[in-house]
């Protein structure tokens, strides 16, 4: 069996983990109320066997494949049956919309289609109908029902013969020859977030570059266990589940249901999640706590300010915070003897808050020892209250075009507030709207070139171009600014500044994340592009709004509508988010809140939301339009 290296593929660390940690349990999954457990060993049969069978079936290398499934062990398998092929996985999660699935197909030139159950083929029978590239269907879970298609085939049927010949092992295994670094394995279309989906095409080295890389920046052990709760066919998943592969862990799969339950019962030593979902976890934390017994969430909430602040002066006596420009010595002296004195009046304190927090660490099972945020940015409130409560958080930052990663405050970097140095091979700059680069602390775009950056997006040269400077940097779109140390920081996405009329740009997510820590807010959008000033979308936690009403003005009997019209209530609530919003807090004075509009319905993934729970701003403004009108005329 052969060893994986630098030059392997994906298909080569599949190889190499089968051999390697056979009889290690690589996966944990639920079906039809069962827990099962799949060695690397079974891994790899099964991968083999599915692999033969659509070989059968004239998938082979290039073939355009579109994975249409949610998490499940079936997924993993199918696609490493893919990657034994060279066939190019083209993934999508279940929710994705009939219009959307159709766009994708078309534009990927698709051949075949991996679904996931019976009734999801039901559900999209009529614009598959209308496809003629398309040449067979296979069903992941369930039986063929469908007699439109004559090419329709369910696992149960494919997989039916388990025989596997040492001549099936020896072709198996030999496949990896035909398999290159250059050869793309993927192609993923974005999430949309500023419209139409683009195709991002990934070769091996790009994943590779992150497989090689990125276990030894958080210390990946084989004993490590992962609780995986992302979408798989998302990049930061498909990789997180690739390192497990790579170094012999097992990977639990896990739903937004049963995470809570899964965290406690699996007792995961890591754990890949995106910041919204943090956000989720600090507000249900604190509003758990609140309605329990006030004055503990009172004592709770002291305990994490204690401990957050020790910290501070902890790194500020380290020099293990951001700097963008030399200090005066005589400054930095005084600063070491503040520090000093407050980490000794704290210190007491600081021990009994660590032993108190460690309370809440049980509730993410007692044994983890890292979690991983990736793909934006963690807000610093964030942050700092997942360091406060003595979880280890790696900042990371990523995209879909690197296979994801770019950045991160891994092992390898102390500097908190930052999201750490670039990966390995990775050329970063930050550059002003000509194209010039800026020195430490300046803010401008992103850019980047290395190992891990996409050939290009498929079939779209206009794209392209404005994707890729001359000299070959990909501008990411993000803004954000390096510290002297060559630490990254973002501030924001460029595509996403509102401009007012009067040509102030403004940040949105500076000020939606700082809204959003009130108890009452479940989700908020800034608006106000070519207006005179700004109004924000708020979904409100109605149970939390009320609970605020009431003690201020004594209104519990509200029904929600009454509630989201009430003017009296609107205001108070527009005056609690400019207090928040202050210029004392570090906000300009435009930046205050000019009106606000309550929603009835929480915005939803693949709607409204993509499906890393990202929002997608061109269709909340289209969808609200009028509401946004009103709101700022």
């Amino acid at each position: 069996m052969p060893t994986a290296s630098r030059t392997s593929t994906l298909f080569d660390t599949l190889l190499h983990s089968s051999a390697e940690y056979a009889e290690r349990t690589a996966f944990i999954y639920r079906a039809a109320n069962s827990e099962f457990e799949v060695s690397y060993q079974k891994l790899f049969e099964d991968a083999l066997i599915l692999a033969k069978a659509f070989a059968s079936k004239k998938v082979r290398k290039g073939s355009k494949v579109m994975l249409l499934s949610d998490n499940r062990y079936g997924w993993i398998v199918t696609d490493f049956a893919l990657l034994s092929l060279g066939a190019v996985s083209v993934p999508r999660g279940s929710d994705t919309p009939t219009k959307e699935l159709q766009f994708i197909l078309d534009h990927a030139e698709c051949e075949f289609l991996v679904i996931e159950t019976a009734q999801l083929l039901k559900a999209h029978e009529e614009m598959l109908k209308k496809l003629k590239k398309l040449r067979a269907i296979f069903i992941i879970e369930g039986e063929k029902t469908h007699k439109w298609f004559d090419s329709t085939y369910s696992y149960n049927d494919i997989l039916d013969d388990r025989r596997i010949s040492q001549g099936d092992r020896d072709d198996f295994i030999a496949r990896r020859y035909a398999v290159t670094l250059q050869d793309p394995f993927t192609l993923i279309y974005t999430s949309g977030t500023t419209g139409t989906p683009k195709g991002v095409l990934l070769t091996h080295q790009n994943i590779m570059h992150n497989v090689n890389t990125l276990p030894e920046l958080i210390d990946l052990r084989e004993d490590d266990r992962w609780v995986s709760i992302l979408p798989s066919w998302h990049i930061f998943e498909r990789a997180a589940e690739y390192l497990a592969l790579s170094r012999g862990c097992c990977t639990v799969y896990s739903t937004i249901k049963t995470f809570a339950a899964d965290l406690e019962s699996y007792k995961p030593t890591l754990v890949a999640t995106v910041p919204r979902l943090w956000e989720s976890m600090y507000s249900k934390i604190n509003t758990t706590l609140e309605k329990q017994d006030p004055k503990k969430a009172r004592i709770f909430k002291k305990l994490v300010q204690i401990s957050s602040r020790y910290r501070y002066h902890q790194r500020r006596l380290r020099n293990h915070l951001p700097i963008y420009q030399k200090p005066f010595f005589l400054k930095r002296i005084g600063q070491r003897l503040q520090s000093r004195l407050i980490l000794m009046a704290l210190f007491p304190l600081y021990k009994f808050a660590l032993k108190k927090l460690a309370l809440v660490q049980e509730k993410f099972g007692g044994r983890l020892r890292m979690a991983i945020s990736g793909g934006g940015s963690l807000p610093p409130y964030l942050d700092e209250w997942i360091d406060a409560i003595g979880i280890r958080i790696v900042n990371a930052y990523g995209m879909t075009e690197c296979a994801p990663a770019i950045a991160g405050r891994a092992l390898n970097c102390e500097i908190f507030g930052t999201l750490g140095p670039p990966i390995k091979e990775t050329e970063l700059q930050i550059v002003d709207e000509e194209g010039k680069l800026l020195p430490a602390g300046e803010v401008g775009e992103i850019q980047l070139r290395g190992p891990q950056v996409f050939p290009g997006y498929y079939k779209n040269d206009e794209e392209n171009a404005k994707a890729f400077t001359e000299d070959g940097f990909f501008k990411t779109g993000d803004l954000g600014k390096l510290t002297l140390t060559g630490e990254l920081v973002i501030t924001g996405r460029s595509k996403e500044i509102i401009v007012l009329a009067n040509g102030e740009n403004i940040d949105p997510s500076n000020i939606e994340s700082t809204i959003t820590q009130l108890p009452f807010v479940k989700d908020a959008v800034l608006v106000g592009q070519d207006k005179k000033g700004l109004g924000a979308l708020i979904v409100p936690d109605f149970e939390q709004l009320r609970d605020f009403v009431g003690s201020k003005f004594e209104r519990n009997t509200e029904s929600d509508q009454q509630l989201m019209e009430n003017k009296q209530v609107l205001d108070r609530v527009k005056a609690e988010m400019n207090r928040l919003l202050h210029p004392k807090k570090g906000f300009k004075p435009f930046e205050k809140l000019q009106n606000i509009h309550f929603l009835d319905k929480e915005f939803k993934a693949g709607e409204e939301l993509t499906n890393t729970l990202k929002k997608k701003r061109h269709v909340i403004e289209t969808k609200y339009r009028e509401i946004i009108g009103k709101l700022l005329k």
